[in-house]
């Protein structure tokens, strides 16, 4: 063995090992010319690319140009303390988002506590230990990455429920229209064999009018959902809201025989809505249409429909709360966590479900909502929330 030859340094494992954050702007902020080039070597000795800057005003400039991924702030400076450069940065948006960590030779708690309201994530303590920053600063720059990729993350599964939601409407849609063209048709050619037949064309006549008028329906609710962003509000009584509601309803059922009673609460003269009286009326009218049908096609005499409201205070801001109240048969457990998705539905006719749906995406683009309780004497009550 060469007795000349040099015998390799024991370097510490974190000088050994490459930082995994390479490449990241670390900005170090202190009035010591020592501590900076102290810092700033340990940094671009692991490839971080180092920001200097010698007063917080100097932070404030450099951040404005460019922002870097965590920042080293001393807490002890002229002018302007790291407290209030912390707090400057915390108060505007562009910067607010950026780590910082506070190097100060406080070790109260106190003013661990006091930094820490600023707005900084972490402390370090003088006299430096560069090891320990570095392993400070990996730590912080990993809890951003995981943010960041959890932001990554919950944009991508937005998209994918809306292409999902689209898709499902897309199927419904096409599901559903086919069924009613499909009726249509079905009619158009049992009329062309039964010319002859007056009764059966007025038959036929009768019930392709009403799968046309279940398109239109259709349709329309379609367009509340694309439109709802542009609608035009003014103050209008709820007891008329109601009142035409019911009409609306009884004209979609005039090509059945309609045995609905509906216990309207009395006083709804009083209350006043800022709304849109065809947005809202066709909301009220799925709520009734759902509770109607609520009702087993077993059960004799009339379906009653009891509307209610009440005026209550959530989170510093006054609602209406409109409830259709029905004693059907409640809603079935199998689609209970999903009533409200496009196309679900209990019913065997075709060229329904999207009532329920469209309802709730009007009521909460007002500023609203609608929830589903179970009775506890049975049936279900169906409570429109709307802003006062």
């Amino acid at each position: 063995m060469d007795p000349t030859a040099s015998t390799p340094l024991i370097r510490n494992p974190l000088e050994a090992q490459p930082s995994p954050f390479a490449g990241s702007k670390i900005m170090v902020v202190d009035d010591q010319p020592i501590n900076i080039r102290l810092l700033q070597r340990k940094l671009e000795r692991h490839n971080f690319k180092v920001m200097v800057a010698r007063t917080g005003y100097e932070c404030l400039d450099l951040v404005k140009k460019e922002i870097p991924d965590l920042i080293l702030l001393d807490v002890m400076m002229p002018e302007m303390d790291g407290i209030e450069t912390c707090q400057r940065l915390k108060s505007d948006p562009r910067s607010e988002s950026i780590p910082v960590i506070f190097i100060t030779a406080k070790s109260t708690k106190e003013g661990k506590i006091e930094g820490l309201d600023a707005g900084a994530i972490d402390y370090i303590t003088k006299p430096i230990d560069l090891d320990e920053t570095l392993a400070r600063v990996h730590t912080q720059l990993r809890f951003q990455q995981i943010f960041r990729e959890n932001i990554d993350l919950q944009n991508r599964l937005s998209e994918a429920r809306r292409k999902a939601a689209v898709g499902a409407i897309t199927q419904g849609i096409a599901h559903n229209l086919n069924n009613l063209l499909g009726v249509v048709v079905g009619y158009l050619d049992l009329m062309k064999t039964g010319l002859q037949n007056p009764q059966l064309i007025e038959r036929s006549v009768g019930l392709m009018d009403k799968a046309v008028g279940r398109v239109v329906d259709i349709v329309r609710q379609l367009s509340s959902l694309s439109d709802i962003d542009r609608i035009e509000l003014t103050p209008i009584k709820l007891d008329r809201l109601i009142r035409k509601a019911t009409e609306r309803f009884a004209e979609h059922h005039k090509q059945m025989p309609l045995n609905a009673d509906f216990v309207i609460a009395e006083n709804l003269s009083e209350i006043t809505l800022n709304a849109n009286s065809e947005i809202f009326e066709t909301i009220l009218v799925a709520l009734m249409h759902n509770a109607y049908e609520a009702y087993p096609s077993s059960h004799s005499g009339p379906r009653t429909v009891q509307i209610e409201f009440d005026v209550v205070d959530i989170t510093d801001q006054r609602f209406c709360l409109i409830k259709v109240i029905d004693q059907g048969s409640g809603v079935e457990a199998s689609v209970e966590d999903t009533l409200f998705e496009p196309f679900v539905s209990t019913k065997t006719h075709v060229g329904c479900g999207m009532g329920l749906s469209v309802a709730r995406h009007s009521a909460r683009s007002l500023g609203g909502d609608i929830t589903l309780e179970p009775m506890p004497d049975g049936g279900t009550c169906a409570c429109l929330r709307h802003p006062m």
